[in-house]
């Protein structure tokens, strides 16, 4: 590829437990503060790219906030897993010519509305497949995504050693992050190891803070061609590598019939991709944002991406490599953990805040950023650079 499309703007709203305005709304003014980053309004707009449980239609979008013609419009599955793959849509859209000026959106209220985190026992039976994948689930009470990872957690600390203090380790570098952050829900409240420790079950080994956030809000992100980088107001960030990953047997959250299930196949996946469309090795990255909607997660991702070898993550996180001043500062906004659960989007927001120096949690150089999406089912992944 050319890599000629860059990250031109960034928008959010604020981050809370109940937005009292509707979904739609959220969407709109996350993706009018993104456009006004960029310097753009919506009548340059041309592509819109979102993905599924987003209530907000891109034609809904499109007329609230006063775009005119799309020439290009995606919506990509799998949840989470799907975040970073907004803008891979986004950036072979441009690349090809096939749209300019392309935003990429989620919003819900998750907290004061759907609640993701309650799972699926309650939904209507329907003759679907994935209907049908969860029954050989559901009447066993395998029903919430924290029961999901749980077992996973336990086999990866059957087979490296791996304990809670170690899945702790990532929920307080999250959290000390997000203290430093005005616009985190976790603002001002750092937590320690042994607070963790004390917090309780959701699913063992999951203590509460193992588990990210539920929360009402938008995020938007703009990309486009790098031929209008002189008229962007702030460092266009290059998307240097983009890649999605389902790896074999891919289940929804309940991979459990491979012969190793302590691993992220699909993770490995992108990573490879990522490396080999940027020429760029697990060294070269200066920063990540490791997607951390439960802690034990975070661990593999780590191995898949290089960062340490096979049952070293734990080790390498409790080395301080995580930290500010470390070898690879993770999550420097707070995570989902600490800031929001906007299903990875805000923290695609932070890597492009990373490259142009303007973090709340700078550290002394980073030049490129890794990204990734939601673990456990089909996912994506980003390096952003200078």
């Amino acid at each position: 590829m050319s890599w000629r499309a860059v990250i031109a703007g960034i928008g959010a709203t604020e981050f809370s437990k109940s937005s009292g305005r509707s979904e739609l709304q959220l969407a709109c003014e996350a993706v009018v503060a993104a456009l006004a980053d960029a310097g753009l309004t919506p009548a340059d707009v041309d592509g819109l790219v979102t993905f599924v449980k987003d209530s907000n239609p891109e034609i809904e979008v499109a007329r609230s906030t006063g775009m005119g013609e799309l020439s290009f419009f995606s919506r990509i599955g799998y949840g989470g897993g799907a975040g970073c793959g907004t803008i891979q849509q986004a950036m072979l859209a441009v690349e090809h010519g096939v749209a300019a000026v392309v935003v990429c959106y989620r919003a819900f209220n998750e907290r004061s509305g759907v609640r993701f985190g309650l799972g699926h026992a309650d939904q209507p039976m329907s003759a679907t497949a994935e209907r049908a994948a969860y029954s050989w689930l559901t009447p066993y009470g395998l029903n919430t995504p924290a029961q999901e990872v749980a077992l996973f957690a336990r086999r990866y600390m059957h087979e490296y050693g791996a304990t809670s203090e170690d899945f702790g380790r990532v929920a307080v570098v999250d959290r000390r992050h997000a203290a430093t952050n005005p616009k985190a829900w976790f603002y001002g409240r750092p937590i320690t190891l042994e607070e963790h420790q004390a917090s309780r079950w959701i699913a063992e080994p999951l203590h509460l803070l193992d588990c990210c956030q539920e929360t009402d809000g938008g995020q938007a992100i703009v990309v486009v061609a790098e031929d209008r980088v002189a008229d962007l107001p702030h460092i266009p960030v290059r998307i240097l590598g983009a890649a999605q990953g389902s790896g074999a047997d891919q289940h929804l959250m309940t991979s459990y019939y491979r012969s190793e299930i302590t691993g992220i196949p699909e993770m490995g996946l992108v990573g490879r991709q990522l490396y080999a469309q940027s020429g760029l090795r697990p060294d070269d990255i200066d920063a990540a944002i490791i997607y951390d909607h439960f802690t034990p997660l975070v661990l593999p991702q780590l191995e898949e991406l290089g960062f340490c070898g096979r049952g070293e993550a734990a080790g390498f996180i409790a080395d301080g490599n995580l930290e500010l001043d470390g070898r690879l500062p993770m999550n420097t906004h707070g995570g989902q953990l600490g800031e929001a659960y906007l299903h990875g989007m805000n923290g695609i927001a932070e890597a492009v805040r990373l490259v142009r120096g303007t973090s709340v949690n700078q550290p002394a150089s980073v030049e490129r950023v890794l990204v990734t999406a939601g673990t456990a089912v089909p996912t994506s992944g980003l390096i952003l650079g200078a």
